[in-house]
């Protein structure tokens, strides 16, 4: 079983709420965001196209962040996520380095990096993660990945233009992706 997140590009409108929830659930300083909502524009005026694009950690078959961490604090877990162990951390931040998504963040308050770990303690409770019940067009899900392409289709990626190769880490991520996401030509639109 690998555990993953579907994200379905034509539910999101962009208005961060995944973001927001994951920021709030589990009390973040300015500056650490654990999953990362950003709106991409395609094309010319008068023939412009745009897309959002929720982020957060793929909890990759081969993380590059696990094999780079001196003190074990980044590990698989049994269910296949990357969790991290903020008591074996020691800031020295070679996951953030290393990962080629940005996901592990330095949270300079704590000495520690912090990174998404799928909200571990609610789903020990049966819950979602914060970024799924908190997105009010249920753009995102989380669960075992032959389920979600059971329930989604067969017309997911886990690659885009936007995103880095994927080969060497094998991200586990399912995207419903807009036409206009798979053009190579997406420009970040500020906030």
């Amino acid at each position: 079983m690998a555990l993953g997140f579907y994200f379905d590009m034509t539910r999101c409108i962009g208005c961060r709420a995944c973001q927001v929830a994951c920021k709030d659930k589990n009390n973040l300083p300015i500056g650490v965001i654990l999953r990362n909502a950003k709106t991409y524009e395609v094309g010319s005026f008068p023939k412009v196209k745009a897309f959002s694009y929720s982020a957060s950690c793929n909890h990759c078959e081969n993380p590059a962040c696990v094999g780079v961490c001196p003190v074990g604090a980044m590990y698989k877990a049994e269910d296949g996520t990357v969790i991290h162990d903020d008591e074996l951390c020691i800031g020295c931040q070679a996951c953030v380095a290393a990962c080629p998504y940005s996901v592990p963040q330095y949270n300079e308050e704590a000495g520690i990096v912090n990174k998404c770990d799928a909200c571990a303690y609610l789903r020990a409770k049966g819950q979602n993660p914060a970024c799924v019940d908190g997105c009010p067009n249920r753009a995102l899900d989380f669960g075992d990945l032959d389920e979600l392409k059971a329930k989604y289709g067969s017309d997911l990626v886990s690659d885009l233009p936007i995103l880095p190769d994927s080969s060497a880490t094998g991200p586990s991520l399912l995207i419903k992706a807009r036409e206009c996401a798979v053009s190579g030509d997406a420009k970040e639109i500020p906030l």
